[in-house]
């Protein structure tokens, strides 16, 4: 992508296309209310999500005042949609599957996984209505808006233990639903076959990420003897993690743990509900369902491994969490009456462990861009698009650090054997 084409996807996320107006929401309020004479009275719109918060979507937020013969009301709403300039990123997301999938998660799989839930006695809540969607003539939906009801995404802090707890619980419950499909429906889930890797896995960001890492080891003494392994696998191992990712639909292992996974489950699609008085965390809902495919059950948990904890929670507090995510799900699957051979924790253990190649590749990928966001050292869009700011987030204190507490550990676990 040029730097025009940047600046101008950049504008996307601010300004709201031409399209999106008074009388394109009255349509939608008039259809979803069942109130043909609606009429849209006022309509403000801002943007809905800091700028390069979402690598596949832009986001607006709407506030919209009607009227119908029942009175004068008042609506949030939140509207996602593709970046309207022309431009290599804009070519590449159009051609995706992120809008269908996510379509697909809102429109039919949520409800099901919901009304499951229901039917065993779990009021768990997972999911937004979504009142509008269309494919054509612009990829776009149409959302209640999460920050009204006291949703808000946690930008300024680390994420706590509880609220940790509180993903991995949502988290768990909705996957112990989809094994049950795959084990008794499968077909229900066949649409959701394209994940991260299958849009992105050419990208620069992605290729290019192993040569500053082992740089990085180069500098530093203490970490210098791990530079062998990773040159052995540098040119092989992107062929691996695709294989892993894709394992489902090209070669599933007869006793693999298989699930429909998020995809991109990170802080920053998640929305937080506290307390307002102690500020204890009361809920949380996933968000951004667009990379949403049925794959290893450990594929969610080593990426929020690394997108999704703090340091000290990677170094201290990973296998705590993960432990506790299997636990939810063990009850779910018990609760949703699954007849399949019931997981075990040892064998969840050996599945993240199995998947060695994608937990490096994230370590030496995406790891380094995360910190350098949450740290606000870097923006999003300057880490996707400028190779050269990718290799500065290799330098960070904060980085390099947490790498001298991971290799250890790794080395410890038998990864570096036999790759």
């Amino acid at each position: 992508m040029t730097t025009e084409n940047l600046e101008q996807f950049n504008a996307d996320e601010l300004e709201a296309p031409e399209w999106l107006n008074a009388d394109f929401i009255g349509e939608i309020l008039s259809t979803s209310e069942e109130a043909p004479e609606l009429k849209v009275t006022d309509l403000k719109i801002s943007p809905a999500s800091a700028q390069g918060d979402h690598y596949a979507s832009v986001m607006f937020r709407t506030q919209v005042e009607y009227t119908t013969r029942k009175g004068v009301f008042t609506k949030p709403l939140i509207i996602k949609t593709m970046p309207e300039q022309e431009g290599h990123k804009k070519d590449m997301l159009s051609e995706s599957h992120f809008f269908e999938t996510e379509i697909g998660m809102y429109s039919k799989v949520l409800p099901e996984f919901q009304r499951i839930l229901k039917q065993a006695g779990d009021d768990t809540r997972l999911y937004v209505p979504c009142i509008y969607h269309s494919l054509e003539p612009h990829q776009v939906m149409i959302f209640e808006d999460l920050v009204p009801q006291g949703y808000t995404v946690i930008r300024d802090r680390p994420v706590r233990e509880e609220e940790l707890c509180r993903a991995y619980s949502k988290l768990a419950k909705w996957q112990a639903v989809s094994m049950k499909l795959l084990n008794e429906q499968p077909d229900f889930l066949k649409d959701f076959k394209y994940g991260f890797f299958d849009t992105v896995g050419s990208d620069p960001f992605i290729t290019t990420a192993m040569p500053p890492f082992i740089e990085m080891l180069e500098r530093w003494p203490e970490l210098r003897k791990y530079k062998p392994h990773f040159e052995k696998i540098k040119d092989t191992y992107l062929d691996t993690v695709q294989t892993v990712l894709q394992e489902y639909r090209t070669n599933p292992q007869s006793d693999g743990y298989y699930v429909l996974c998020h995809g991109d489950f990170h802080l920053r699609n998640m929305m937080f509900r506290h307390n307002k008085e102690t500020g204890d965390s009361e809920d949380v809902m996933l968000v951004d369902f667009q990379m949403c495919n049925n794959c290893p059950i450990a594929v969610d948990l080593i990426y929020s491994i690394h997108m999704l904890m703090e340091p000290e929670q990677r170094w201290s507090q990973g296998e705590k969490l993960i432990n506790y995510y299997f636990s939810v799900l063990v009850d779910t699957l018990q609760k949703v009456g699954y007849k399949g051979e019931m997981p075990t924790l040892a064998k969840l253990w050996q599945e993240i462990h199995r998947l060695k190649y994608y937990d490096l590749f994230m370590m030496f990928t995406l790891l380094p861009l995360i910190l350098g966001i949450k740290t606000n050292s870097f923006s999003m869009n300057d880490l996707l698009q400028d190779g050269a700011t990718r290799e500065k987030t290799y330098h960070q204190d904060v980085y390099v650090k947490d790498i001298k507490n991971l290799l250890p550990k790794y080395e410890k676990i038998g990864y570096f054997k036999d790759l």
